[in-house]
């Protein structure tokens, strides 16, 4: 599934990254805790969905190579994560909808998830 998709799904607005939008994500993580996304994830067509907004999200990310983050509950991150994001190439996206939401509404649409994927 593309971005662009993705922020058709979750209408969703573009906060950087909008000339990434036709990259791939293979499978979706909604997670808070970033110490679970070090330890999880292992495919970078990842898109991980969070509540966070701190410049933490944009170094976990980078660490494990996911190139999209979406933020929920209408949550927008600082200048400086945006500045991050830029310099990373990653794509930030932020949603109206809450986390559980936005992950069944991807799942429904055909994003497998880390169990899938690794299973």
């Amino acid at each position: 599934m593309n971005i662009h998709k993705v922020k058709q799904i979750l209408n969703a607005v573009v906060i950087c990254g909008e000339e990434l939008l036709d990259m791939d994500v293979k499978m979706g993580c909604g997670c808070d805790l970033m110490s679970h996304v070090l330890a999880h994830i292992e495919h970078k067509s990842t898109l991980l969905l969070t509540g966070l907004t701190t410049p933490q999200v944009i170094y976990t990310s980078d660490a494990v190579d996911i190139k999209a983050v979406c933020f929920v509950r209408g949550k927008r991150p600082d200048d400086d994560v945006v500045k991050l994001a830029n310099e990373r190439g990653i794509v930030l996206l932020s949603t109206q909808l809450p986390l559980f939401e936005s992950c069944g509404k991807l799942y429904k649409e055909g994003l497998m998830g880390i169990s899938e994927h690794n299973g």
